[in-house]
């Protein structure tokens, strides 16, 4: 069984999740740590929980989603495996960083590229990659049909959706991929966003104001 960890971090108050299971292998999803108290917030927590890093996977290139990417790296070794159409974020992510007022290095060299389809395996568990874009080019979700969740980043909140006002954002697609890829999933299945509090498939398709369903 999956049991998933979130931590707010950095001024945009992101979700990074770490998800273990009981072989105490772990996988990192979206590090936005930026302060050294973040980044000592996670390693003191993986370093209680006994957990072994084997993974670091990112929603999309958004700066917030990527501040702590390098720290990350080096700590634990590990190389960020993104979508291939979110590479102009990742590559640009050093001078996005800059117009919100973040101090960052240019980002280290990316692993392979995750797409559509594929399976994200750690200790005896796996998440799916499904392509989501929409809110930006690059955009995936993660799910688990075994512990029925999935962590959609910024294309699904809790009554709410990703923004499509920056580069490469579009409504119509956006709403595509929330029908045809999260809709799709049983209404049990959690949703863990990328902001805000958990919420459900069954709850969004019913509740959420700027869905058309």
């Amino acid at each position: 069984m999956i049991t998933i960890d979130k931590f707010a971090l950095n001024p945009f108050q992101m979700n990074t999740y770490i998800l273990s299971d009981e072989t105490n292998e772990c996988v990192i999803i979206d590090p936005g740590s930026y302060e050294p108290q973040e980044e000592e917030l996670l390693t003191r927590f993986i370093q209680a929980e006994n957990l072994k890093p084997v993974r670091m996977v990112f929603t999309h290139c958004h700066v917030d989603h990527i501040l702590g990417t390098n720290f990350m790296a080096s700590t634990y070794k590990l190389k960020p495996e993104i979508h291939k159409a979110g590479l102009i974020f990742y590559e640009n992510g050093h001078e996005h960083a800059s117009t919100y007022g973040f101090q960052m290095e240019k980002l280290v060299e990316h692993g392979p590229f995750i797409e559509e389809g594929d399976v994200i395996g750690f200790g005896n568990s796996e998440i799916k990659v499904v392509y989501t874009p929409g809110h930006a080019d690059g955009s995936v979700c993660f799910v688990s049909d075994k512990d029925k969740f999935v962590i959609t980043g910024d294309v699904l909140f809790k009554d709410s959706i990703g923004r499509t006002d920056f580069p490469t954002g579009d409504f119509d697609l956006l709403m595509k991929s929330i029908h045809e890829k999260l809709f799709t999933l049983p209404d049990d299945y959690t949703v863990y966003p990328g902001h805000g509090p958990e919420t459900g498939i069954g709850y969004e398709k019913v509740n959420n104001p700027f869905i058309r369903f």
